[in-house]
């Protein structure tokens, strides 16, 4: 896969212990990579990095500690760096609004900066979000040219974190001084809503869902009319690993923002959401009683993302039912019968990709 680009790779991953640095690390070991992770400490129990319990090598660190990003990177040299560590939730950057800006602004730039002082480096992919747009409500989706923006604190981050992988690449590693002045390429990834196994996190929707099956309480859904672009979390990995494997290749046309989202069909509400992750595990069950008071949160989101269909050859593998459920089994499977389903996954979603002909099985 990817023209086994990543084989022998030194790989950086930030937020490895998060739900999709997890996923993504699992992947990369399957490819052969060099693996490093770089994280805050555990904050789920169960925690889906511990339980997969990847060999990679662990480095718990706080991107907002510049000095220590720069000695680990530095340190490790690595040929790659995904960068995922984040502050993720909308509605805790209204009680942490410093602190969110404090993770996904500054903590960005730190990890932008020291990756000016490791010259192995020769790819960067900065993770970003749907919501770093500024949000119109609009009915189609957002495209890579469309302006940064945000409401909340969390996707005001999210559009400042942008800004500052645009300036670093165009005073940094801009793309016409490549081979010339460095040899680094930097592009920035944005991906929906992503659903799959091992996401324990507060206020998701998925997760909060799971958390109640188990104990067998039904869930308030808060914004059931709200729409959202849902992707199993092997849909945008696939897409960052194939941005990622052109830029390695010096592919200079590649720096660019990239949108990844789900085929036709994953824009949904919630509350269809909700009911299509029920339908493939009968323990989930949910009401709507939206709270008279709540944080604004956007109400109509969505993605285009012809560019990466176009350019990168890129397209949604499963389907929006196929992606709940997926997610539903791997929960169902853990929880009754104690199966970690994630290689599986990982292994069956490939074999599908290879059969719709997807470039970068190649």
């Amino acid at each position: 896969m990817f023209h086994n680009l990543y084989y022998n790779k030194r790989v950086l991953v930030t937020g490895h212990t998060g739900f999709k640095g997890s996923w993504l690390c699992a992947w990369l070991k399957t490819l052969g990579a060099d693996v490093c992770g770089l994280s805050l400490p555990l904050e789920t129990i169960p925690a889906h990095s511990e339980l997969l319990k990847t060999n990679l090598r662990n480095e718990i660190c706080d991107i907002r500690d510049a000095s220590n990003v720069k000695k680990i990177l530095v340190n490790f040299q690595p040929d790659i760096v995904f960068h995922l560590a984040a502050q993720p939730i909308v509605r805790l950057s209204y009680d942490d609004p410093v602190g969110t800006f404090a993770s996904n602004v500054m903590g960005t730039a730190n990890v932008l900066e020291a990756c000016r002082h490791a010259s192995s480096i020769k790819a960067i992919v900065v993770i970003s979000s749907d919501k770093c747009y500024e949000n119109r409500e609009q009915l189609w989706g957002y495209r890579e040219t469309d302006p940064m923006g945000g409401y909340d604190p969390y996707s005001a981050s999210k559009g400042c974190a942008e800004l500052v992988v645009s300036s670093f690449r165009s005073s940094f590693f801009n793309p016409v001084d490549y081979g010339v002045k460095h040899n680094t390429l930097l592009a920035s990834a944005r991906a929906g809503n992503v659903i799959g196994g091992g996401d324990w996190a507060k206020d998701r929707l998925v997760p909060d869902l799971i958390r109640n099956a188990k104990e067998n309480k039904v869930t308030e859904i808060r914004n059931p009319c709200s729409t959202r672009p849902w992707q199993h979390v092997l849909e945008p990995l696939s897409g960052y690993l194939a941005l990622g494997a052109k830029l390695l290749q010096g592919e200079t046309g590649f720096a660019e923002g990239w949108n990844f989202g789900p085929g036709d069909g994953g824009v949904v509400t919630v509350d269809a959401a909700a009911k299509m992750l029920a339908k493939h595990w009968d323990s989930i069950r949910f009401i709507v009683n939206p709270p008279q008071e709540q944080p604004h949160e956007a109400g109509l989101l969505s993605l285009d993302c012809t560019k990466a269909r176009y350019r990168l050859n890129w397209q949604a593998t499963l389907n929006t039912d196929e992606a709940f459920e997926w997610t539903a089994i791997w929960y169902k499977e853990y929880y009754e019968h104690n199966r970690l389903l994630t290689l599986k996954q990982l292994e069956d979603y490939v074999k599908i990709a290879i059969d719709r002909g997807l470039e970068w099985t190649n």
